[in-house]
């Protein structure tokens, strides 16, 4: 069995809104066909189909004051509820309380002591390493957590390997933005079937696409339509190339951003719980989760651990 856990920044559940919240108004035509022709919004949780199931999943976890990234990630690969332990949400990268328990208690040292194989798919530029090693750059909680467990970030060299990813799934990004003239690059819908090559070589694969934030804290909607149609064409090759019975996918957030473009700011809303597979695997999969620290248990449970 594998799993393939897509974390896609600052995603919430909004309302069906097209003038606020992009995924109401967006063409995403892969993902609407997961929800029986419905959008992700908040009015369609919680929904269970042929291919998939959506939960809404609560991010506050009981704490005061809007989600950060350092937390609600390292809820994500923690199980802890981690906001309630340090005594406030905290973001964007890890302090030292968040640090503390992440290089303690996480998803990717459980594995790994279980002797079960894991990856990061992100693929990280050489300027990304020699400023972790110099001190003027710290790991964000996903990374952070991979590496404290024991795992190998992805370079340059697994990127040009075809095993690893740009952050935009489709290589550009590289080129565009790193200077890499030669990197390699696929339309979207390669991109997703190589994603699903690459998951499928291990027990557990994740990815990180934080363009998804990024997009809500500039608030500009033609440019998060334009990416959640990418992301739609990414999804489409990704399904074409995934066994549903013999692994899951999971689309989730650690907090809402993207899905009101009224504010700059993190929202309080849910965020989707997306799992895509087996009707059967989702139904043991989804017992029991209804908030961000339900997906470790869940992912541990999935993997017969």
């Amino acid at each position: 069995m594998h799993l393939l856990f897509l974390f896609l920044d600052g995603v919430g559940l909004g309302p069906d809104d097209p003038d606020t919240n992009p995924l109401a108004a967006a063409e995403m035509p892969a993902l609407h066909a997961l929800l029986g022709g419905k959008k992700l919004v908040r009015m369609t949780a919680p929904y269970v189909g042929p291919q998939a199931t959506l939960l809404a999943l609560d991010a506050t976890l009981g704490v005061d004051g809007l989600p950060q990234s350092a937390t609600g990630q390292a809820v994500l690969v923690t199980g802890r509820n981690v906001p309630a332990e340090i005594g406030e949400h905290f973001g964007p990268k890890p302090n030292s309380a968040v640090a503390g328990i992440l290089q303690t208690d996480n998803l990717f040292k459980t594995l790994r002591e279980a002797g079960r194989t894991a990856a990061l798919i992100n693929a990280y530029p050489p300027r990304y390493f020699e400023g972790i090693d110099s001190g003027r750059r710290i790991y964000s909680s996903i990374p952070m957590a991979v590496t404290s467990g024991g795992f190998e970030l992805k370079t340059e060299a697994d990127l040009y390997a075809g095993n690893g990813m740009s952050v935009d799934f489709t290589g550009h990004s590289w080129r565009e933005h790193l200077g890499y003239a030669d990197s390699p690059v696929q339309d979207p819908a390669e991109s997703g079937r190589l994603l699903a090559k690459i998951a499928r070589q291990t027990d557990f694969a994740f990815f990180e696409y934080w363009i998804s934030d990024y997009v809500g804290h500039h608030q500009d909607m033609p440019q998060a339509l334009e990416m959640l149609a990418n992301f739609d064409r990414v999804l489409e090759g990704l399904l074409d190339a995934w066994d549903p019975e013999t692994g899951l996918i999971l689309l989730t957030s650690d907090h809402g951003n993207l899905e009101d473009l009224s504010t700059r700011r993190h929202t309080s809303n849910q965020v989707p719980g997306l799992i895509i597979g087996a009707p059967e695997l989702r139904r043991d999969f989804t017992t029991g989760l209804h908030d961000l620290t339900g997906i470790v248990p869940a992912v541990l449970r999935f993997l017969g651990l």
